[in-house]
């Protein structure tokens, strides 16, 4: 209940925050007026194209800016004037430096410069000889300002053409001017000009031009030859260009540090030279042969900073090094007035070899169970001098249930042990040339694990898992991943009786245990918008298919008693399984995002299986999922579980849909709040006597696990500590009619790392 007392107190605060802020204006000082903002009206001497785009750009000269609002209160004004009192006390200092907000006041608006302003991103944009003028419009404590703009014809573009550019570089730019978008036509627009002035810029230094700048470019308007507001535009270059920014540039040496150090720069140092360059160490430290491919700078190119970038990009993958820094130095005594030559130096400074890293964990799960969790990471960078990344991970928990009813006394113990071996290769039967990968090499990626739980009173599982497969960026944004291998083995043993007339009564379940072996493929497609963190919006995309027992049905053997087929004497799953998860982020600005989510999978087992596999089923609750219900607790459809019920086993499904959505927003320095609503639930293909209501129907939507709640995250340098606290307001498991409830005295608190979308 304490967490409902608090969710009354913050409604309290907020409430009293909102009445006492509709009072700020009787604050206002005599002879002033509360400025509330201003408007542009455009009055045209012709039809404009996209008027309400240029309309946006002028609103966006409009100064200053007025006083925040909501719903015609002002808060953050409020709290100022009550900071000026003689005693403000501390509440109200404490408001005040959390949302006070100084007065803007119509004395503070001067008119005339935004005019000016007005006018100059009129004639920016073409249109010349426009005019603008303005007035307030006052009320007793308020004034707006409304400023009407006269738009004239704009200027147009006849011809575009280069001027007084000698060769070669008239070539040069002669071809990249041919890619452009300039038409005859076209308004005149600054920044346009500026786009184009930066893209020749970018052309020439792909093409060699080291030395060469933007700012060497000159763009030159001429209306002499045209009465109906036309222009001829000239490219030109300004005076006084260095002659070395007029000549491309070769790389004629490449020096590569596989394991530099500053403190060692000046110990002389073994050169090694390999596929035309030279790699200089005094031992060993990355091979010569597995590192080149990662290098795409080669003795005799052009200069191309595109290549640089794709060299350091590529080297910065290979997890093994903390710093790449790529300097390109000139070569004065060979350059010459048609062609410079430039050295390039490679420096990659390497991340410790070896780290190992403790976490300790408090588990609190849906039944009741809590406990400590110790895992403990070992990693080995470059295991093999050619990049290659072993992590070994070693973790035991301990998990005791809390009384709940008439059961108790449930104890788990979980030992297991992983490892993680990573290529930044291919490794493949088949030889594939890294030519074929432009953007990124792939990297193979072999696993092993081993796990034990022992659920004291009921069962032991042991579990073994292997995989391997390929990792691949295709861009900055596309990723795949293909685990052609995918092997998992499951034995459950030392069952007890009670156990026994679990599986009994719930045949489902008993099917999800039966089949030990599990073979299967993986396909994996991510799309990841979020990597541009300027953008309002960002789009992230994945999807994930995963089959398994379909090549194994070739080789398996039929089973006498259950009639299933088997491989080394176990029964093998046979399953299709395919899942999406899109988000959504709608960035404001100020750090403040909208983020939304949907999640569907749906699993089909068939073949040699009845349902899938136990641990191949998904389920619904927890941080990463419905926060208002704890995890695995939400479902199938809408089951609810026994009062009685300590063993969980059935809050599964082989469907599974979720939706959610958030609003982000900074409070003060790396704490950041947020409020969200999240909806899903899990749900069976096929009817099960065991779990009434657990079959997907065409009423899903009016199944959903519903709740909402408010967030607080600790970011610290893109390190997140989520602390949710989330109420249901619709749970399914509720009869009709009694499902869409606001459970305040169920308020579940979610502790994680990381955002959960």
């Amino acid at each position: 209940m304490k967490y409902v007392s608090k969710t009354y107190v913050f409604l309290t605060i907020g409430i009293a925050i909102i009445l006492v802020s509709c009072n700020a204006l009787k604050y206002v000082p005599d002879g002033e007026r509360l400025y509330t903002g201003a408007s542009v009206e455009i009055q045209p001497d012709s039809i404009i194209p996209n008027e309400s785009q240029l309309k946006d750009v002028l609103e966006q000269a409009l100064m200053p800016e007025p006083n925040s609002s909501f719903l015609g209160m002002r808060p953050g004004l409020y709290f100022y004037y009550k900071n000026q009192k003689e005693h403000p006390g501390f509440i109200n200092r404490w408001l005040y430096k959390k949302l006070g907000e100084e007065p803007v006041y119509q004395s503070d608006v001067q008119l005339y410069e935004v005019e000016d302003l007005l006018v100059n991103r009129l004639e920016n944009r073409g249109f010349f000889y426009s005019t603008a003028s303005s007035d307030f419009v006052e009320e007793e404590k308020t004034a707006d300002a409304i400023y009407k703009v006269k738009v004239t014809k704009p200027y147009k573009m006849k011809t575009f053409q280069l001027d007084s550019i000698e060769e070669p570089l008239k070539t040069r730019i002669g071809e990249l001017v041919e890619e452009t978008n300039f038409k005859p036509g076209m308004r005149f627009d600054l920044d346009a000009l500026k786009l184009e002035r930066d893209r020749i810029d970018n052309g020439l230094k792909r093409k060699g031009y080291y030395n060469f700048n933007q700012n060497f470019l000159l763009f030159e308007a001429d209306t002499n030859r045209y009465k109906n507001k036309r222009f001829d535009l000239y490219l030109r270059l300004k005076k006084d260009v260095p002659k070395s920014a007029l000549i491309p540039y070769r790389i004629t040496e490449i020096n590569i540090y596989p394991n530099y150090d500053i403190t060692t720069d000046s110990i002389p140092k073994d050169t090694i030279r390999f596929n035309g360059k030279n790699y200089l160490r005094n031992e060993l430290f990355f091979k010569e042969h597995r590192l080149d491919p990662f290098i795409t700078l080669a003795e005799g190119q052009l200069y191309d900073p595109g290549e640089s970038r794709s060299t350091s990009r590529r080297l910065s993958t290979l997890g093994s090094y903390k710093y790449v820094n790529i300097q390109h130095n000139e070569i004065d005594s060979l350059s010459n007035d048609s062609i410079g030559y430039l050295k390039t130096d490679i420096y990659l400074s390497p991340l410790n070899k070896r780290a190992v890293r403790a976490e300790l964990q408090a588990v609190s799960k849906s039944n009741n169970f809590a406990g400590p969790r110790l895992a403990i990471t070992f990693v080995n960078r470059n295991l093999f001098k050619g990049g290659e990344l072993l992590s070994v991970s070693a973790h035991t928990g301990y998990e005791f249930q809390m009384s709940k009813g008439n059961q108790n006394g449930f104890r788990n113990i979980e030992v297991g042990l992983n490892t993680e071996l990573l290529f930044p290769r291919m490794l493949s039967p088949i030889k594939i040339e890294n030519e074929f990968f432009q953007y990124s090499i792939p990297k193979t990626k072999a696993t092993l694990g081993l796990n034990y739980l022992s659920r004291t009173g009921l069962y032991q599982l042991v579990n073994a898992n292997t995989s391997f497969g390929y990792s691949w960026n295709a861009n900055r944004f596309i990723t795949y991943d293909y685990s052609p291998i995918s092997v998992v083995i499951t034995k459950l043993s030392n069952t007890t009786a009670e156990f026994e007339d679990i599986l009994e009564a719930n045949p489902f379940l008993q099917q999800s245990f039966e089949q030990e072996f599990i073979p299967g493929t993986l396909l994996g497609f991510t799309y990841n918008g979020m990597v541009d963190q300027n953008k309002t919006h960002q789009i992230y995309f994945s999807a994930n298919f995963e089959t398994a027992g379909n090549l194994t049905g070739l080789i398996g053997k039929e089973d006498e008693v259950s009639s299933n087929k088997t491989v080394f004497g176990m029964e093998y799953a046979q399953f299709a399984k395919l899942d999406v998860d899109l988000h959504y982020h709608y960035n404001f600005g100020n750090n403040q995002t909208l983020a939304s989510r949907l999640f569907a999978g749906y699993g089909l087992a068939y073949g040699n299986s009845e349902v899938i596999p136990f641990i191949k089923q998904y389920v619904s609750g927890g941080p990463y999922s419905v926060r208002a219900f704890r995890l695995r607790s939400l479902g199938p459809g809408t089951f609810q579980e026994p009062e009685d019920n300590s063993t969980f086993f059935d809050q599964i499904g082989n469907i599974r849909f979720e939706a959610n959505v958030e609003y982000r927003f900074p409070l003060f320095s790396f704490l950041n709040g947020a409020v969200f609503a999240d909806a899903g639930n899990v749900w069976l293909s096929k009817e099960n006597a065991t779990v009434p209501g657990g079959k997907f129907t065409g009423k899903f939507l009016s199944e959903l696990g519903m709740g909402a709640g408010v967030g607080l995250r600790v970011d610290i340098q893109g390190f997140v500590l989520r602390f949710d606290f989330a109420a249901p307001f619709h749970d399914p498991g509720l009869p009709e009619g009694e499902r869409f409830n606001f459970q305040f005295d169920e308020t579940i608190f979610n502790f994680a790392i990381g955002y959960p979308f």
